[in-house]
């Protein structure tokens, strides 16, 4: 059976274009555990040092504007990164720099005109690097039953990832992304409850498929998680819930009705592994609310290791 290339061909219009983009990079985000994070404002002494890898195994079905003729489209792929973390003081405050760098196997297949087409991407994605500042309650007294924790960051997401200007579907972005959160962790026992606001600001991509450039509105998003901690130390588990909404795009001034609405769930558990390293197992559902868009399901296990 003969395969044709994606993307479709060149006589596509701007906006269609823009909204195959969007599904591709909709599907590739799932690759990245979608963000959805637990325990990142847990304060962490100062001095501590992370050292993490980890793998994601990523399979879902994404939905095309029907003017692409693209129909029973699927994702599918795996992708992996390594990552440290170093925890500091600053003054009386507690901050955290997390560095993340990632890289991906991600293959997208359909029906283009009724015939069999594929296309697959390896390399690098984007990396990040985030800074986090615990603006109060990083310390609580060790005898009180509860205490609350309130922090800010900001995640930039740096065009270092694979990217090719003649090509519509690519693992790097080619723009900064720039994503201010703020959060809150409420403990009682053994239980913790948190919850995280953030806003994506895009930068421009000056060479977009076609020699356009591609703007994007901001994107909204917040997760909220419920995380149990046991007895034993290094033993949690942790139930999440997240949605992201509007992002709406522009290529050359033509927008693209394309704004967004993407829930997410997600379980995760964490095992120690002796005194200094730890196991996190997660799976995360994403689903979208719009008719283009995907549903993605990824499993993934990472590894730390604290010194």
């Amino acid at each position: 059976m003969t395969h044709k290339k994606l993307p479709v061909s060149q006589y596509m219009n701007k906006t269609a274009r823009l909204v195959a983009f969007n599904i591709a990079l909709f599907s590739l985000g799932q690759a990245a555990a979608q963000d959805i994070e637990p325990r990142r404002w847990t304060p962490l002494p100062a001095g501590i040092n992370l050292l993490g890898a980890g793998y994601v195994q990523v399979e879902g079905d994404v939905f095309f504007n029907p003017v692409l003729k693209i129909e029973d489209g699927t994702v599918s792929g795996q992708a992996a990164a390594i990552s440290y973390v170093r925890s500091f003081a600053v003054g009386e405050r507690l901050a955290r720099l997390d560095v993340l760098l990632p890289w991906a196997n991600m293959r997208w297949s359909g029906l283009l005109d009724g015939s069999p087409a594929t296309v697959s991407r390896v390399g690098l994605t984007d990396p990040s690097v985030r800074l986090s500042m615990i603006l109060a309650g990083g310390k609580p007294d060790k005898l009180a039953t509860s205490h609350t924790v309130v922090g800010a960051a900001i995640k930039i997401s740096v065009p270092m990832g694979e990217y090719f200007d003649d090509k519509l579907l690519n693992l790097g972005e080619n723009r900064f992304i720039v994503r201010p959160q703020i959060g809150v962790l409420h403990t009682r026992g053994n239980w913790s409850y948190e919850l995280t606001g953030s806003v994506f600001l895009y930068g421009d991509n000056n060479d977009f498929y076609g020699n356009s450039t591609l703007q994007q509105e901001p994107l909204y998003a917040a997760q909220a998680h419920v995380i149990r901690t046991f007895d034993k130390p290094g033993y949690w588990v942790a139930l999440s819930a997240g949605y992201g909404w509007d992002g709406q795009s522009t290529v050359d001034g033509t927008r693209a009705d394309d704004s967004r609405r993407l829930s997410l769930s997600a379980l995760a558990v964490g095992i120690p592994v002796g005194t200094k390293q730890g196991l996190k197992f997660a799976y995360v559902r994403s689903r979208t609310n719009t008719s283009t868009g995907g549903d993605v399901d990824s499993v993934s296990v990472g590894w730390s290791y604290r010194f």
